[in-house]
């Protein structure tokens, strides 16, 4: 059984949402602010039925990538009965799939849709649409990875917004200089969900649940990287993880035997300064993983009948550069290929936190991002990015690290520069990583590679 009283205030928070999204005027927006795995495309699926219901003729909705819109349009044609149009880049290629769902038109130009009722693209597909026509109300997903300069492009196509997304995970990406555009009133470096809210009627609706993170991790992640309070949908006894193999007492396995029980486990290796991409921590990470599948792990929790095994795509390894997702991938693709029995660790997911986000699995292992360094950048101490790598599990997430972070920190305060008319960041990524280092070394195991 769900949680009670995640139930009860889900419950509230949609009904509240309803009664606002069918009172929406024009040039208005309405601002639903999420934690991780809180349930924003449901949100967005269930809201587009409401307004089509409601009488709005055909619903856009804006997006940030192909897979997002593709995503979503599965979705809705499975859940709705209803005309789903998906609009394309002229060079893009659909997928096959795509092409064979009932009720879905795909095309390059808005104008060659046969009444659909639902319109799905990215943004910057939206954005090269300007005069062909206009809709009464969007809905924007993933609001806070939109930068605010799309939103300017595509705002006067639409009369007003539903715009949801999560604020603490990582900003828009982008190769410009942030500095001169600070404290601007139109500052096209801020995301759509920000200036929409500086220009929202009303305070954000806020879901107060996460469906996706254990409670062993939703109050870390919440204090840690949230200024809302919000609980995981899920009682302590719900889900379990569990390990059929016995322990053999290495570093790798105690670590996993630990995380298994409590939900977290922090490996350490020794300190030292390294290139990014730490064969050593490498190896330990794909030694994890190694271990982790050898020990036959099963899960078991609210939403399946009975114990299901925890297959190889359902794990993750999240890093921060490139060259670590590499080295990550080049260490278990070695191992698969010379043990036949582990040939399943070409399925784990390996990939930088900017790929992982939105995406969820049962168990993710996390090279943390100042393991090694010598300087603590603005970059690697970028709240959001912590944030992601640390909240994409349903039941255990293992941290691996090299010694010496808190002198790191130590060593390299908050610095950030203060700007007019710009007010303080949410959460400050120094503060946000000594909050997780304390509660990680509450799991730490050293570990001798």
């Amino acid at each position: 059984m769900p949680n009670e009283e995640a139930v009860h205030a889900s419950e509230r928070v949609t009904l509240e949402l309803t009664s606002r999204l069918l009172k929406l005027g024009a040039h208005e927006a309405l601002i639903v602010d999420s934690p991780p795995g809180a349930g924003k495309t449901t949100l967005v699926t269930r809201s587009t039925r409401t307004l089509v219901d409601s009488g709005v003729e055909t619903v856009p909705v804006v997006v940030q990538t192909n897979e997002q819109a593709n995503d979503l349009v599965k979705r809705i044609s499975a859940d709705f009965d209803l005309r789903v149009g998906r609009l394309v880049g002229s060079s893009y290629t659909v997928p096959p799939y795509l092409s064979r769902l009932p009720r879905v038109q795909i095309e390059k130009n808005p104008g060659d849709f046969h009444r659909p009722q639902v319109v799905v693209a990215t943004a910057s597909k939206w954005a090269f649409c300007q005069g062909r026509q206009s809709y009464p109300v969007a809905v924007i997903d993933e609001a806070y990875q939109m930068r605010s300069d799309l939103l300017y492009r595509v705002a006067p196509l639409f009369g007003s917004f539903l715009a949801v997304g999560d604020p603490g995970q990582l900003d828009p990406f982008t190769t410009l200089d942030e500095k001169p555009w600070q404290g601007q009133p139109y500052d096209p470096l801020q995301t759509a969900g920000a200036v929409l809210a500086e220009n929202a009627d009303g305070d954000p609706l806020r879901l107060p649940v996460s469906w996706r993170l254990p409670q062993a991790a939703a109050r870390l992640v919440q204090e840690a990287f949230y200024d809302q309070a919000f609980m995981a949908g899920t009682l302590p006894t719900e889900r379990r993880l569990h390990l059929d193999t016995v322990d053999i007492a290495g570093w790798a396995d105690k670590t996993l035997t630990h995380a298994a029980e409590t939900g977290w486990g922090f490996c350490q290796l020794p300190a030292r300064h390294t290139p990014p991409g730490d064969p050593e921590v490498a190896a330990s990470l794909a030694m994890l993983v190694r271990r982790f599948v050898e020990r036959h792990p099963w899960t078991s929790n609210e939403a399946s009948a009975g114990d299901r095994r925890l297959t190889a795509d359902r794990i993750a390894v999240g890093t921060v550069q490139r060259a670590q997702e590499a080295a990550v991938r080049s260490a278990l693709d070695q191992l698969a290929h010379e043990h036949e029995h582990l040939a399943c660790l070409r399925e784990v997911v390996v990939a930088t936190a900017n790929k992982l986000q939105g995406r969820e699995f049962d168990v993710v292992f996390v090279w943390h991002p100042l393991s090694g360094r010598q300087d603590a950048t603005e970059f690697h101490l970028e709240a959001g990015r912590l944030c992601v790598l640390l909240s994409r599990h349903r039941h255990a997430c293992v941290v691996v690290s090299r010694a010496g972070i808190r002198e790191l920190l130590d060593a390299h305060p908050n610095s950030n520069p203060v700007y007019l008319n710009v007010p303080a960041k949410f959460p400050d990524g120094w503060e946000a990583h000594q909050q997780v280092l304390e509660h990680l070394g509450g799991h730490r195991v050293d570990a001798l590679p």
